[in-house]
């Protein structure tokens, strides 16, 4: 499991880098994102649609707020085009890292990990517990990013990728954008609630799957010990 956590971390520290680049240097901000939506709204609302799958999709490479993108998309864009075009975004930049990742992570992960062994036991541990990290990856700033990278990094199946990140992308992109179109300046309490609820579901849920994971390295090490006994 150390193998990785320490890859994870090594890809959470390059993503998380570009968001402190960001916010010292403010290339982009909230209002900028505003702006842009709003003047591409006026134009065209597929402009709009643009905008927002390409801010989603330039998640991958830069940090950008997804939830506060994927509810905004909702807002200037009422909730079909927005869902779609925040789905569109969302799909687009996890389907990217996998491919991004399947293609030249391996040769990464070899130079990172030149023990065989660790390397076949890291593709056993994210085969065994990566659809359900790729469900609930919305829990943390970075995570979607990661987890679509581990993911073509191990060589997961697409099948199975792309079903987990849907199954937890398709839900999460729905209620955001449903609760961006229903909210306005003077009442964002739909949005509010969209929010503090699908962090608290998502976070939940990942604390779940760690309690789990160490009852099992528990319950491994204790029959570990009786064997040896």
């Amino acid at each position: 499991m150390r193998q990785l956590i320490a890859t994870a971390a090594g890809l959470a520290f390059v993503f998380a880098s570009t968001f402190l680049v960001i916010k010292a240097t403010g290339i982009l901000t909230i209002d900028d994102i505003e702006a842009f939506l709003t003047a591409a709204h006026e134009i065209a609302p597929l402009y709009g649609a643009a905008i927002v799958v390409l801010l989603l999709i330039s998640d991958l490479f830069i940090a950008v707020p997804t939830l506060t993108v994927t509810m905004l998309s909702g807002y200037f864009l009422g909730f079909p085009l927005g869902f779609l075009a925040s789905a569109t975004g969302l799909l687009a930049a996890g389907i990217t890292g996998y491919v991004i990742t399947y293609v030249y992570g391996p040769g990464l992960l070899n130079r990172i990990h030149k023990d065989a062994e660790k390397r076949a036991e890291m593709e056993r541990l994210f085969a065994r517990y990566g659809g359900i990290v790729l469900v609930i990856c919305r829990a943390l700033p970075i995570l979607p990013e990661v987890s679509c990278c581990l993911a073509g990094a191990t060589r997961m199946r697409f099948l199975t990728f792309i079903l987990s990140f849907l199954l937890g992308t398709i839900p999460y992109a729905l209620i955001a954008t449903y609760a961006g179109s229903r909210s306005t300046i003077d009442d964002p309490t739909p949005a509010i609630i969209a929010a503090i609820a699908l962090s608290a579901f998502f976070a939940a849920a990942w604390a779940l799957l760690r309690r789990r994971y160490n009852a099992e390295q528990r319950s491994g090490r204790s029959s570990s010990d009786s064997v040896g006994a």
